[in-house]
C-alpha cells in the first residue's frame, strides 16, 4: 500500500512504498515511545520484487491510475499496484468492480460486501475477507454478522450452497438450485438480486485466484499484515513466502525454454496453414485426451495444508468441499459443456444485461480486454503474435472446468503449455490457496514478472467466465 506521507521525505519509486524510517513525523513518534507498525511482507507481492512493480519513470497511464485510486479511496492497495503493470486491464477491472459495489443495484451495499466475504472465505483468502469486513462496517453493516455465517440473515445464508458449488465445482449447478433460492417466501431472492449475487460470487472467487497466484501481501493495516518488532537482517531482503523456493535454475536452460516455445508456436502456425480440415470426431477426441491428462496435473503432495484463520473459518460451512476433477476415472461424470451450445456472446451477455443493466457490457469489455491484451513480446523477443498462446491458456482453464470449444485443436495446449505451467494454472484456477512461490518461479523462468501477472489476469477472467456460464445456463433452464 502506498502511504500518504511518502512524498514528504523525498522518497519515490520502491523507496516510497513504505513509510520511510527517516521521516521526521515517524522519528518524533518513536521518540515519544509510540510503536510504529512495520509491514510483514516487503512490497505488494511476496512473489514479485517491489522494484519490478514500482519502477522509476513508470508509464504515465499507470501513474495516473494510482493517483486516481489514491484520490478516491485514500490508498493504493496491493492488488491495484500489481494489476497496474497492465493499465488497460486495470481500468476495465475498476469500472466493473465499482459498478458491482458502489452503483445502484438490487442488493443493498452492506449485503454486497457480505457476499464478497462469503466468496473469498471459500478460498481461505484472508486478504479479501479482511478488506471487505472493513468495507461492510463502513457502509453501515451490522457488526454481529461478522461473527460468522450463523449470525447473518437466513436469506444470505441460503446462498451458501450455490457459493460453494460455484467456487469449487460449478458444473454441478442446476435449475433446482436457482428454484430453491427464488421460491416464494420470507427469505426468497428476486431474480435481479440473484444475478447480482452470482456475479459478485464469481468475481471474488476469481479475484482470490489472482491474490494467491501473484502472492499479494496483506496490507499493513490488516490483521496479520504488520509487526512492531524492528526488521531482522534476513527479513530486509526477503518476504514471508521467499523460503518457498527461489529461482536458482540455470539461466541457459531458461533461455532454451523460451526458444523452444517460440519454435513450437511457429510450427503450429505453419501446420494450421497446411493441415487439412480435421473432423469433429477427431477434435472431440483431442479434447477428451487433454481433459483426461489434466487429471494427472496436480500440485505436489508435500504441500502443507494451512489451518483456516478464525476470521475466515466462521464464514465457511462444509470446509471439506473443494475442487474435484471434472473427469474422474471410474466415476459417473457430468456431460461436457459444449461452449457452442451456451455461449457468453449469444446467451450469457444478453441475460445479464436484461436483468442487471450495464454489468453485462462491462463484463464483456473486461473479458475482451484481457483476451486481446498483448504487447507483442515474449521474454526477450519482440514483434511476436501471442494470440495462440493466450488462447491456449484461456481454453485450458475452461477445459479443467469441463468446457469444450468445437473449433479448437487441443493439441495446441500440450504443445504450448509445459507441465510446470499447467500445474500452476490448474492450482491457481481450481484451488488457489495451495499456490506456492515455488510454483510461480518454476514456470517460464526467463519471462518478465509482468508477463506472469498477465497470465494471472487471463486465469482470473477465464475462471470467472466459466463459472458464470454454468450459473447463467441454470437460470436460463429455470426460466424456460
Amino acid at each position: 500500500m502506498i502511504v500518504a506521507d511518502s512524498e514528504s521525505c523525498g522518497c519515490s519509486g520502491a523507496e516510497g512504498y513504505l513509510s520511510c524510517e527517516n521521516c521526521g513525523a515517524l522519528r518524533r513518534e518513536k521518540d515519544r515511545g509510540i510503536k510504529i507498525p512495520r509491514q510483514l511482507g516487503r512490497g505488494p507481492s511476496s512473489f514479485i520484487p517491489v522494484e519490478e512493480i514500482l519502477q522509476e519513470g513508470a508509464e504515465s497511464a499507470q501513474r495516473r491510475l494510482f493517483i486516481e485510486a489514491f484520490v478516491s479511496t485514500g490508498r493504493v492497495d496491493n492488488i491495484t499496484m500489481v494489476m497496474g503493470l497492465h493499465p488497460e486491464y486495470l481500468t476495465s477491472f475498476w469500472k466493473t468492480q465499482y459498478l458491482l459495489l458502489r452503483m445502484d443495484g438490487p442488493l443493498p451495499y452492506h449485503k454486497r460486501h457480505y457476499v464478497a466475504i462469503m466468496a473469498a472465505a471459500r478460498h481461505q483468502c484472508s486478504y479479501l475477507v479482511g478488506f471487505h469486513m472493513g468495507e461492510f462496517l463502513q457502509v453501515g453493516g451490522d457488526p454481529q454478522w461478522l461473527r460468522g455465517l450463523q449470525y447473518a440473515p437466513q436469506k444470505l445464508r441460503n446462498l451458501n450452497e450455490i457459493n460453494k458449488i460455484l467456487a469449487h465445482r460449478p458444473w454441478l449447478i442446476t435449475k433446482e438450485h436457482i428454484k430453491a433460492l427464488l421460491k416464494t417466501g420470507e427469505n426468497s431472492w428476486s431474480l435481479a438480486e440473484l444475478i447480482q449475487a452470482l456475479v459478485l460470487l464469481t468475481h471474488y472467487h476469481s479475484l482470490a485466484s489472482f491474490v494467491f497466484g501473484c502472492g499479494i501481501n496483506l496490507e499493513i493495516d490488516q490483521e496479520g499484515g504488520h509487526v512492531f518488532q524492528p526488521p531482522s537482517p534476513r527479513s530486509c531482503d526477503s518476504s514471508p513466502a521467499s523460503e518457498d523456493g527461489v529461482n536458482t535454475s540455470n539461466g541457459t536452460d531458461a533461455m532454451e525454454e523460451v526458444e523452444v516455445l517460440m519454435e513450437r508456436m511457429k510450427l503450429l502456425q505453419e501446420c494450421q496453414l497446411e493441415e487439412e480440415r480435421v473432423t469433429q470426431e477427431e477434435m472431440e477426441t483431442r479434447f477428451e485426451m487433454e481433459k483426461t491428462e489434466s487429471l494427472l496435473v496436480t500440485p505436489s503432495v508435500d504441500i502443507a495444508e494451512h489451518s483456516l484463520p478464525p476470521n475466515v473459518l466462521c464464514f465457511v460451512e462444509d470446509p471439506e468441499f473443494g475442487y474435484k476433477d471434472f473427469t474422474r476415472r471410474g466415476e459417473q461424470t457430468p456431460p461436457t459443456f459444449r461452449a457452442q451450445d451456451y455461449t457468453w456472446e449469444d446467451h450469457g451477455y444478453s441475460l445479464i444485461n436484461r436483468l442487471y443493466p450495464d454489468v453485462g457490457q462491462l463484463l464483456d469489455e473486461k473479458f475482451q480486454v484481457v483476451y486481446n491484451l498483448t504487447y507483442n513480446t515474449i521474454a526477450m523477443h519482440s514483434g511476436v503474435d501471442t494470440s495462440m498462446l493466450r488462447r491456449a491458456i484461456w481454453n485450458y482453464v475452461h477445459c479443467v472446468f469441463g468446457i469444450r470449444y468445437d473449433d479448437y485443436d487441443y493439441r495446441e495446449v500440450n504443445q504450448l503449455l509445459e507441465r510446470s505451467l499447467k500445474i500452476y494454472i490448474k492450482t491457481v484456477a481450481c484451488y488457489p490457496e495451495k499456490t506456492t512461490k515455488r510454483m510461480y518461479t518454476h514456470f517460464w523462468r526467463h519471462f518478465k514478472h509482468s508477463e506472469k501477472v498477465h497470465i494471472n489476469l487471463l486465469l482470473l477472467e477465464a475462471r470467472m467466465q466459466a463459472a458464470l456460464l454454468y450459473a447463467l445456463r441454470a437460470i436460463t433452464r429455470y426460466m424456460t
